[in-house]
């Protein structure tokens, strides 16, 4: 496995921030059509979205660490954007976990990548899961930087076992949509290959 260059670390950059914005666009749609779960359904919805950037990173930066990089950039910015503490920690650890299902195990690379996909999506749950486990303390950090009653139980309002579970599958369906749609728009636009063996049979014909 080739280490990672600088040239790889600008590319990683570039990737990061293109997912980033897919992150934000996902985050203003669910805010303005299903304003009570947007929070909580942040992570599906950019699972749906934000296949082809993921697989841009694995076809143009095939090394180990591109992956974890870019997980963890994500998870340092929830870290010093005012999220509870120990929001960062899924997000570096399920990119860590992603990257070694992507480049160390035998698994056939459609599954390979759709399993390290999935893995990497679940890391944007790091913000909310607490809403769930760690309810006491993510009150505390929210009275803490000064919001009121009716803000923390608007926060709380759709927090059940019930909505747990359905964000756990939606990530989970959408992380597998989103990278088979990625690889439909990857084959379409990204794949030099493709590209090249369908510009031949246009001349044959």
């Amino acid at each position: 496995m080739k280490k990672l260059k600088i040239q790889d670390f600008i590319s990683i950059g570039i990737y990061t921030a293109i997912y980033f914005l897919v992150v934000t666009i996902a985050m203003l749609i669910l805010r303005f059509t299903i304003p009570a779960f947007n929070s909580i359904l942040i992570p599906s919805a950019t699972a749906l979205f934000a296949g082809i950037v993921y697989l841009l990173v694995i076809h143009r930066i095939p090394r180990f660490g591109a992956i974890t990089i870019m997980g963890s950039v994500m998870g340092l910015f929830f870290l010093v954007s005012g999220h509870f503490p120990l929001s960062f920690l899924p997000n570096i650890l399920c990119a860590i976990l992603a990257d070694w299902i992507q480049y160390h195990t035998k698994l056939s690379q459609k599954i390979r990548t759709m399993l390290s996909y999935t893995v990497f999506s679940f890391g944007l749950m790091g913000p909310v899961l607490p809403l769930w486990f760690m309810k006491n303390a993510y009150v505390d950090s929210l009275v803490a930087r000064g919001k009121d009653a009716i803000y923390i139980d608007k926060v709380f309002a759709p927090i059940t076992t019930t909505t747990f579970y359905v964000c756990v599958l939606a990530v989970i369906i959408c992380s597998i949509l989103g990278i088979m749609i990625g690889q439909k728009i990857y084959e379409k636009h990204f794949d030099k290959a493709k590209g090249k063996n369908y510009g031949k049979n246009i001349r044959n014909v």
